[in-house]
């Protein structure tokens, strides 16, 4: 293997793929760029990534489809699957009880405090929480390292506090990115890697032996998968690995989330091809809700109202929980609910109260639905959801509530709701998509913005939304049609209100400028670009 790594190139006898290095050299990255991550991601990449590439470009045919008209359906194709009667393989203990699961970005102090977290489990995020700069990517990666072998400290130098692991921590799952997403500081044979393959691979290769000493086990989370061809491509690539590593074939564990609407209608499909190494389903709720726009996005009659009105008890999600469950459950396999997305309100008591009676009122809704585990962004936020769930779940998990009572069509996932556009839904998407992306390009893809924790999905939505009103006319529901020049007008006073509450030198500074910028053009743009990271990635360093 050839390896170039910032300027310097290291020489191996053996014949293989010349890996090179692009980012900027960072301190202690020769202890995840190791020798047998790069020959594994390589390995990875060249049986692998022509499949992937396949499976991108079979998305964007099928978009064609619903650009025409076409809607989806449950596949005649596996109708005998659905039907048969088949389970996942079991999970590890330690992935038995999962009521209450953080997630949070990969970063030194978040990893930490949240594997302390009185939490079952804890998704670092390679995805939706984190801005891929490559000083993030692997510093994250050597996060987890640290972490893994329990050496991690991280000393707060505004405060000169030293936060260490506790004795007792949850259990760690790793999400790596989605298929679609490139790591651009990696290339093999001239050829761009798939920043999936990168955070596996190296994580996986790093760390698969000390997770083993520690009787635990290489876990993760997969995000944004749109068929079960795209389990099976994962599937295919956790034998491969394990078989080069020496690994036990069914030792890696994955819980996929549901969070494409496509990805809704092959629930079954999709266990089936990871059952040797399912742990399970999760709700991802809001990447799911920018899914149903985006693949409607050509379609009047799909208007979603503003974002704040499409709550999970809306007749098209609460179908989708609910066949989850009941899919998931019919196979032995756990069904973790949705994203708690508030955060606690320390500077006023009373909306601190009314946010926590909501996270509770979701927390028992899901409890109360079958699910066998949940979400949360906040550790503030443990005790009430394990409260919620404990009321309801009596056991570690409700695999024995089968939800026969379900019986859920095309029709009742495909339910548009009804509800009003207001000025106020305007106008926050155009706030929280700014300066959400303005933090993104400034390398942290985890931001609290109005007592919310915002990630990329929720950034997804705004954009979308004001894509989908603008280019179908929509009316707000005072009768104002939404025009460009309302755009415009909306977008130029709530950039005024960003400045009041940021101050003037960060709007004028930095990338506020590039953001809002960005962020008008994929508004106003002819065609929707799929996801909004992708040409953001281009801007980052």
């Amino acid at each position: 293997m050839n390896v170039e790594t910032h300027g310097r190139v290291h020489l191996r006898e053996q014949p293989g793929p010349r890996v090179e290095i692009l980012g900027p050299q960072i301190e202690r990255a020769d202890e995840v760029l190791t020798p047998l991550a790069l020959q594994l991601l390589g390995s990875l990449h060249r049986r692998f990534n022509a499949r992937r590439l396949e499976l991108l470009d079979a998305r964007a045919r099928r978009q064609t489809e619903f650009d025409a008209g076409a809607l989806p359906d449950f596949l005649p194709a596996t109708a005998e699957l659905r039907a048969a009667d088949w389970r996942v393989a079991p999970v590890p203990a330690d992935l038995a009880d999962r009521r209450v699961e953080i997630t949070g970005p990969v970063d030194r102090k978040m990893v930490i405090n949240a594997l302390n977290a009185p939490v079952q489990t804890f998704m670092a995020d390679f995805e939706d929480a984190c801005a891929p700069t490559w000083d993030n990517i692997v510093r994250g990666q050597l996060n987890l390292l640290d972490a893994v072998r329990r050496t991690i400290s991280y000393e707060d130098p505004a405060t000169s506090k030293v936060y260490r692991l506790a004795e007792r921590t949850a259990t760690l799952i790793v999400r790596p990115r989605g298929w679609h997403l490139p790591e651009k500081h990696v290339r093999i044979n001239g050829e761009t890697v798939s920043g999936a393959l990168f955070d596996f691979a190296v994580y996986l290769a790093n760390n698969h032996e000390a997770l083993a000493r520690r009787g635990t086990g290489p876990y993760f989370y997969l995000p944004k998968l749109e068929s079960h061809l795209e389990a099976r491509l994962w599937n295919e690539v956790f034998v491969a690995a394990q078989d080069a590593l020496g690994i036990p074939r069914g030792t890696i564990k994955a819980t996929v989330l549901i969070e494409t609407i496509l990805a809704a209608f092959e629930m079954d499909e999709i266990l089936y091809e990871l059952r040797e190494h399912s742990a399970g389903l999760n709700c991802g709720r809001w990447d799911y809700i920018f899914s149903f726009i985006k693949k409607f996005r050509n379609r009047p009659d799909f208007l979603l109202p503003d974002r704040a009105a499409v709550t999970m008890e809306r007749h098209f999600l609460r179908s989708y929980v609910e066949l989850l469950i009941r899919t998931c459950h019919r196979r032995g396999a756990y069904a973790i609910g949705g994203m708690a997305a508030q955060i606690p309100i320390r500077e006023d008591a009373q909306a601190n109260a009314e946010a926590m009676a909501r996270v509770r009122a979701d927390k028992l809704r899901e409890a109360r639905a079958g699910h066998d585990g949940t979400w949360i962004a906040h550790p503030g936020l443990a005790r009430i959801a394990r409260e919620a769930f404990d009321e309801i779940m009596s056991g570690r998990n409700q695999l024995a509530v089968r939800r026969e009572d379900v019986t859920v069509s095309a029709r009742d996932l495909l339910s548009v709701p009804e509800g009003a556009i207001t000025e106020e839904g305007l106008r926050g998407c155009i706030r929280v998509g700014v300066q959400y992306l303005e933090s993104w390009l400034r390398g942290n893809g985890c931001v609290p913005l109005y007592h919310l924790m915002e990630d990329a999905a929720t950034a997804e939505i705004c954009r979308a939304q004001l894509w989908q009103w603008l280019h179908h006319g929509a009316r707000t529901s005072d009768g104002a049609a939404i025009t460009v020049t309302r755009f415009d007008r909306l977008l130029m006073e709530e950039l005024g209100r960003i400045h009041e509450e940021v101050g003037a030198e960060r709007l004028s500074a930095g990338v506020f400028p590039t953001a809002a910028r960005l962020f008008e053009q994929m508004t106003k743009s002819d065609s929707f670009d799929e996801f909004l990271t992708l040409p953001a990635y281009e801007l980052i360093n």
